[in-house]
Parts: C-alpha cells; sequence; structure tokens
C-alpha cells in the first residue's frame, strides 16, 4: 500500500467524523438521544484514531538506531492495535453502558427532527468517507475479495479506515432506526435498543481489528506468492540449485526480511560465492520489492548422504 493513498483516505475520514462528532453532539444536546450520544461518542472516537494511524505512519518513518537496528515500521501494527481498544473502550462499551441506563430510565426525544436531520447529513458524509477508503483500497487490493484484502493486508491503515467507515454508516443506520421508531411509537426503549445495537457493533469490530492486528505484531511471513517468488528467484541461476531452509518475516508493512540457506558446490571458491549471494540477493529484491533485508547463508548440503540436514523441507531446482 503507498502511504499517500493510505494517509488520503485516513485524512478523508478524519474530517468527516470531526465534522459529524460535532453536529451529533449539538443534536444529542437538544434532543436527549442516547443513539445520538452514542453516535457522538463514536465519532470522537473515530477521528481520535484516524490521528493515531497518522502518527504511526509517522513513527514508522524514523531512521534505524542501534536499539533497533531494523527500524519503527511496525509502529505502524502497534497504533493500529491501539486503535481497536479504543473502538472497543470508548465506542463500544460506553455505547452498551448508555443503552443499559436508557432502558432502566427511559424519556421521550426533544427536538425530533434535529437527529433525524444529523443522522441523515452523517450518513451522507460518512459514504464519501467509505468511497474514498474503497477508491484506495482497490488500488492495493488486486484480485483479493474485501474479506481476504482485510484478514492478510500487511498494511493496517486501509483495512482498520475500512471497517471502521462500515461499522460508522451501519451505526448510524441504527440509530436512524431507533430514534424513528422512538418518534413514531413515543417509546424510548427503541432508542435505548438502537444504542445497544451501535454498542454490539463496535465491540465486533474492535475484536476483528484486534484479531487481525495482534498476528501483525506477533509477526506475519510473506504470502503463499511471494514465498513462491523468492523461491523461484534464488533458483534461477547457476549459484544453487537447492534451498535447504528459508524463513521470512514482515519488519513493517513495506518492509520483508528473507533469510534463506542454499546449498552451493563444495569446491566453489570463496569469490564466487560471495558474487553468487550478491546475484542471489539482486534477483530476490527484484521479483519482491518490498523484500530489503535479504541474508543468504551458504552451505553444502548432500542430498544422497544427507550430510548438514535441513531444518525445513528443503526446496530443490526444478522439484519446487
Amino acid at each position: 500500500m503507498s502511504a499517500s493513498g493510505g494517509n488520503k483516505a485516513i485524512i478523508a475520514a478524519f474530517l468527516a467524523n470531526a465534522g459529524i462528532a460535532l453536529t451529533k453532539f449539538i443534536a444529542w444536546s437538544f434532543s436527549g438521544s442516547s443513539s445520538m450520544l452514542a453516535e457522538s461518542v463514536h465519532s470522537v472516537a473515530d477521528a481520535g484514531n484516524q490521528l493515531l494511524l497518522l502518527l504511526g505512519g509517522r513513527q514508522a518513518a524514523k531512521k534505524a538506531t542501534p536499539t533497533h537496528p531494523f527500524g519503527f515500521g511496525r509502529e505502524r501494527y502497534v497504533y493500529a492495535f491501539v486503535v481497536s481498544i479504543i473502538l472497543f473502550s470508548v465506542g463500544g462499551m460506553f455505547s452498551i453502558y448508555e443503552g443499559i441506563s436508557k432502558l432502566q430510565h427511559p424519556h421521550p426525544l426533544e427536538v425530533w427532527w434535529l437527529p433525524i436531520l444529523v443522522l441523515v447529513i452523517a450518513i451522507v458524509l460518512e459514504s464519501f468517507s467509505l468511497r474514498t477508503a474503497i477508491k484506495e483500497s482497490n488500488h492495493v487490493r488486486g484480485k483479493q475479495g474485501w474479506v481476504s484484502f482485510v484478514r492478510h493486508a500487511k498494511a493496517p491503515e486501509l483495512p482498520v479506515v475500512l471497517l471502521e467507515d462500515i461499522a460508522a454508516l451501519l451505526g448510524l443506520v441504527f440509530a436512524l432506526i431507533g430514534v424513528g421508531l422512538t418518534i413514531l411509537t413515543g417509546n424510548g426503549f427503541w432508542d435505548a435498543i438502537g444504542t445497544l445495537a451501535i454498542g454490539t457493533l463496535l465491540i465486533t469490530v474492535a475484536v476483528v481489528l484486534g484479531i487481525e492486528t495482534k498476528s501483525l505484531l506477533v509477526g506475519e511471513g510473506a504470502n503463499p506468492g511471494d514465498v513462491a517468488a523468492i523461491e523461484d528467484a534464488i533458483l534461477d541461476g547457476p549459484e544453487t540449485d537447492l534451498i535447504i531452509h528459508m524463513k521470512t518475516l514482515y519488519l513493517g508493512p513495506e518492509e520483508l526480511l528473507v533469510g534463506a540457506k542454499v546449498s552451493v558446490p563444495a569446491s566453489t571458491r570463496f569469490a564466487d560465492v560471495a558474487s553468487g549471494i550478491d546475484a542471489i540477493e539482486q534477483r530476490i529484491r527484484a521479483a519482491v520489492p518490498v523484500a530489503r533485508v535479504v541474508y543468504i547463508e551458504p552451505d553444502v548440503y548432500n542430498v544422497m548422504t544427507g550430510h548438514n540436514p535441513p531444518t525445513d523441507a528443503i526446496v530443490i531446482k526444478g522439484l519446487e
């Protein structure tokens, strides 16, 4: 994912949420709708989350240090995980609390038309924000389905914004239904139900985000397509015909570490081994540009005798 594309979606979402939050608070103060209050807090949390994502991108751009020799790329994962926690606690749990409180102490709405107007306007603005997120995501997701894109994206910003915008739109619909039924029936019960639905939705989205970003924080390897491309690049030359074992790890959304042990003939001169490793590294980076950190370890492996047995499955040229 290009940083500019992710930032564009984040900024669009932030501007929409900041404006929507203000209008929702105004509508809540006049109407007393708990659904409006839940949606107001939801929008404030979303706006804060977008600022955190931008901060994470800024922190991730810092240069490597002796303490952090592989850089700060994973800062983006850390901030994305914080976003899921905020969405769960500030957004979801507050909405659940407010909904339960409204069930216990229901009251009719005042200035009923104001929350309806604000919710309709908010739906339009959120739709534009979601449209931007979808447009930017389409540039990078390729042929992946949306579920696969959210689950397997290495850059967390677009999936986070997508899920937030979808949750925001559904939350607005829940609020509109709750407020509308309350106006029609004169019973504040429906407003409380709408608030509880918003809270449940936010908690669900937060859990999904938490699971996906936790996986990135723990450390994910390259996808099968990139692994195959790296293996082909290693074997596409005379330097080696066997990969004894290989590991990959994302150091950040746009930086992949590749470590591989390859077999070279025992009679190969050291200078030829060194130049061969350089050639392999160049082919890997050409095949998978995000493979910026590459370590190749030469070894001697005799397939017939089994000397120096691999710790993982071997990949042999012509048999991979």
